[in-house]
């Protein structure tokens, strides 16, 4: 069985797809792109759309009951690596070890024309 997972504290999904899908034992949470759910914004630079990107997907797994601690998977999509060591240091802060896996890739463009975009698989 699966249930939705919605808040208003990261940005709507725009298209057929959920915020994120409590299936049992895993919450599954779709990518999130750097864009303010308050203000409709998007910051500058990679450093500042990394951290939004993350406290997005954080008040996606804070409305499943779970922290950024569940995190076992995550996969990193960047408009251009050499963003990579920037983002790595911001994402470096919004985890603790064990780490979570990761996979990180370069992709030829992202929605709205955002420089990174951060999907997580969380465990109960």
């Amino acid at each position: 069985m699966k249930t939705q997972i919605a808040t208003e504290k990261a940005p709507g999904a725009i298209g057929p797809y959920s915020q994120a899908i409590d299936c049992g034992p895993f919450v599954f949470a779709s990518g999130q792109i750097p864009l303010n759910p308050e203000t409709g914004e998007i910051p500058q630079g990679i450093t500042e759309q990394t951290r939004q990107s993350l406290s997005n997907v954080k008040a996606i797994l804070e409305a499943a009951g779970l922290t950024m601690d569940n995190v076992v998977k995550t996969t990193v999509y960047l408009a251009d690596m050499n963003d990579f060591a920037a983002m790595n240091a911001v994402y470096a802060e919004a985890f603790t070890a064990p780490f979570p896996a990761r996979s990180a890739v370069a992709v030829r463009e992202l929605p709205k024309q955002v420089l990174v975009e951060i999907e997580v698989l969380a465990a109960k």
